[in-house]
């Protein structure tokens, strides 16, 4: 097949077991919000996978979790009509609809997703994972870690990658939405309008850690955009 599209360098290190730097094509006419799947044969001791994606000056950290830990969305009760782990178990989660408090969420098609491009209020989350749990999972069963760039979206396939720029101080970023929310809160119920929920360390990137919410563009991109859009 030719190669086309942008390079994606993989590095693999944990424990005794490293793999140099390969470079990893996705082609031009791939999907936005596809998932790139790279196989390392590495496992870490808790039988987790770790991949490390480098796009432009981002880097992304992908880890399996184990099933055992919680979701960092305890209030979601199914995932495609099953129990939330069976359907990260069986791999359910990237478009199937979810419930949230008694209300059914249906994610966008993989084609709807490439054009995706919305304005509105971003809030950020992880304080209280790292608090309450010696481990969290998202939505679509990986580790969470508040310090990776990473997101909470209500209706974008999971996983894909957004660009999120701060509107009130043209700050930029690339982070991997693999998660759900915001969702409504029982004392705050404008939460839900909020438009995505990124981690501690993306908002601390965009410059609005501790205002705690501003105003976002976020558009969905492929990995062929990656460069041109990061200098």
């Amino acid at each position: 097949m030719k190669r086309l599209g942008a390079l994606i360098f993989l590095t693999v290190f944990l424990n005794s077991c490293v793999v140099a730097e390969v470079p990893y094509y996705v082609t031009k006419d791939a999907v936005k919000g596809s998932i790139w799947t790279v196989k390392t044969g590495c496992k870490a001791a808790a039988g987790t996978v770790v991949s490390v994606y480098k796009i432009g000056k981002f880097t992304f950290n992908v880890v399996k979790a184990p099933i055992e830990w919680p979701l960092t969305h305890g209030e979601i009760k199914s995932i495609g009509g099953l129990p939330p782990k069976e359907a990260i178990r069986t791999g359910r989660v990237r478009t199937e609809p979810y419930v949230v408090d008694g209300k059914t969420y249906r994610p966008m098609s993989l084609k709807k997703a490439r054009t995706y491009d919305q304005t509105g209020l971003a809030s950020w989350y992880g304080y209280e994972t790292v608090r309450q749990h010696k481990g969290a999972m998202t939505a679509d069963g990986e580790v969470f870690n508040p310090n990776w760039l990473s997101a909470a979206h209500k209706y974008l396939p999971l996983p894909c990658y957004v660009r999120v720029t701060n509107l009130e101080n043209g700050r930029q970023i690339i982070a991997r939405v693999n998660d759900r929310g915001p969702f409504p809160a029982k004392g705050n119920p404008q939460a839900g309008k909020r438009i995505i929920d990124l981690s501690m360390g993306a908002a601390k990137k965009l410059g609005f850690y501790k205002k705690g919410i501003a105003r976002v563009r976020v558009q969905t991109i492929s990995a062929a955009d990656a460069p041109q859009i990061i200098k």
